[in-house]
């Protein structure tokens, strides 16, 4: 019986087939499929033969390679058996006779493609391996692996900068994101959380979760696969260019989220990142407790909340005394856990005398963090009921999350306030909220922080940028879309905070 034909493409269309047969080329290459293990021996032995002697390696353009997009067929649209070309960076499929990489080679004379998914060199349209170390660098820009060592290495103070195809120096981690329209609050977000330590070593170790399943159709990859990818992305020190596209990673959000965070609308940061974080936590299979992931070990927090509900206010004094006495109205306490903490700004003043005009108000971080004393209360309304709350705090998490809460909505539009927060950047002592006999659980309360993200504009129309620490410079960078810039930790304080991200102290310095 004759061997079947060795073929990794489309084969010729026959003639009326009884069978619909599965098109080769959906099907993923495997050169020594068919064959038998002297053969394959022996294919492999020619393949280096004249992988050793290609002579369009020249003809690579690194400077037009970007792997940062869907990896779909530029023609076909299909995700199987796509190839990228290096010398335009176009997307192909196949590689044999009749597929488009096959008949891009012969149209436009390019040479040299790259396996997307297996991440192997060819040369069309004569179809054979390339094996050549030279190459190692694209590889590495579409897939980054990080060791142990590189990430113990990443804050380190003695690490150099790095340098992009064009000449232009960076360092890894500080990088800018793509809008691609109206993603700058999805961009602060993942530029916040790159640069939380547990976050960014978690998922810069791929094999931390390469276990979890990838679903069956559209969405290929889950949060955490395609987050992991753009974070080794941001922190490769051997990028082509200084900044990344988000596309897939928010491609990702789009789907898992059912379209309520789009990259054609602007969002709000801080429903997308509680979103995010809950997502993640669930695909890593996390659960309520406090180790079940690396994002409740980072951020996750616990509180109690007493709340006590108010008589109705027509009431007289003698009903409402008798209203207090009774089960319905006496403190009730509620343990709960938080992701974030909620900071109330003060209204700002209707009025404002000639002499104050230009005074823009102020208040200070110490006076927000006070809602979690213990002691304050805050009056809630509902539908039917109004309530007193007070909160407190009973376990601080590593990292703390701030958001300052400037929109409030009313009947017909959203307003905004103004107020800057005065905070220190480093020092914050959330002891000062603690109760003393929750002061004894904790051996440091001071925080440090590591990234600031911030409002500007009008409530329905502004943009987003966010500032974060770079601790191996020790510097501070403004990062907005595509534009970083080094900015004093003084400027930081001047700023609309809206998010703030607080790292734990975990030592006794000042």
């Amino acid at each position: 019986m004759a061997p079947a034909k060795e073929s990794d493409s489309k084969s010729d269309v026959q003639s009326a087939p009884p069978i619909k047969k599965p098109k080769l080329e959906d099907v993923l290459d495997e050169e020594e499929e068919g064959n038998s293990g002297q053969q394959v021996q022996r294919r492999k032995q020619t393949v280096t033969d004249r992988s050793k002697q290609c002579p369009y390696l020249d003809t690579i353009n690194r400077h037009l390679l970007d792997f940062d997009f869907e990896k779909l067929c530029s023609v076909s649209l299909t995700r199987i058996n796509v190839y990228a070309c290096l010398v335009c960076g176009k997307y192909f499929q196949g590689r044999g006779t009749n597929t488009h990489a096959y008949t891009h080679s012969v149209a436009e004379s390019h040479h040299v493609f790259l396996n997307l998914s297996t991440l192997k060199f060819y040369c069309l349209p004569d179809n054979y391996e390339i094996i050549d170390s030279s190459l190692d660098d694209i590889k590495y820009v579409l897939d980054p692996v990080f060791t142990v060592r590189d990430i113990r290495s990443l804050d380190r103070e003695d690490v150099k900068q790095s340098r992009t195809v064009d000449g232009t120096f960076y360092h890894p981690g500080v990088v800018g994101l793509n809008n691609i329209k109206a993603n700058d609050y999805c961009n602060v977000i993942l530029q916040a959380l790159s640069h939380v330590k547990p976050i960014r070593d978690f998922f810069l170790m791929e094999k931390n979760y390469a276990n979890i399943k990838r679903p069956p159709g559209d969405t290929a990859f889950t949060l955490v696969q395609r987050f992991g990818e753009l974070l080794r992305k941001l922190w490769n020190p051997r990028n082509f260019k200084a900044h990344v596209s988000p596309h897939e990673m928010l491609q990702a959000v789009v789907l898992w989220s059912s379209k309520q965070f789009q990259i054609t609308k602007q969002g709000d940061p801080i429903e997308f990142l509680s979103w995010f974080l809950h997502s993640l936590h669930k695909q890593l299979r996390g659960n309520k407790q406090p180790d079940s992931s690396v994002i409740n070990r980072s951020f996750l927090g616990e509180m109690k909340i007493y709340t006590r509900k108010l008589p109705p206010t027509e009431l007289d004094d003698v009903q409402k005394q008798l209203l207090l006495a009774t089960d319905e109205y006496q403190e009730k306490v509620e343990t709960s856990t938080f992701l974030y903490l909620t900071c109330d700004l003060p209204a700002t003043p209707l009025f404002i005398d000639e002499l104050r005009e230009n005074i823009i108000p102020q208040v200070n971080l110490y006076q927000l963090l006070a809602k979690f004393n213990s002691i304050s209360e805050k009056e809630y309304k509902t539908y039917k009921d109004n309530f007193l709350k007070r909160f407190e705090i009973t376990r601080l998490p590593k990292y703390v999350i701030l958001y300052i809460k400037r929109f409030t909505k009313n009947t017909f539009f959203l307003e905004k306030n103004p107020t800057i927060v005065n905070f220190p950047v480093k020092n914050v002592d959330f002891g000062d909220i603690l109760t003393e006999d929750n002061k004894k659980t904790h051996r440091y309360t001071k925080y440090n922080l590591v990234a600031n993200i911030v409002h500007d504009g009008e409530p329905n129309s502004g943009t987003y940028r966010c500032h974060i620490l770079q601790k191996s410079t020790n510097q501070w960078y403004e990062m907005q879309d595509l534009h970083v810039t080094n900015i004093l930790p003084q400027m930081i304080t001047l700023t609309e905070a809206y998010i703030q991200i607080y790292e734990l102290q975990e030592s006794d310095e000042t």
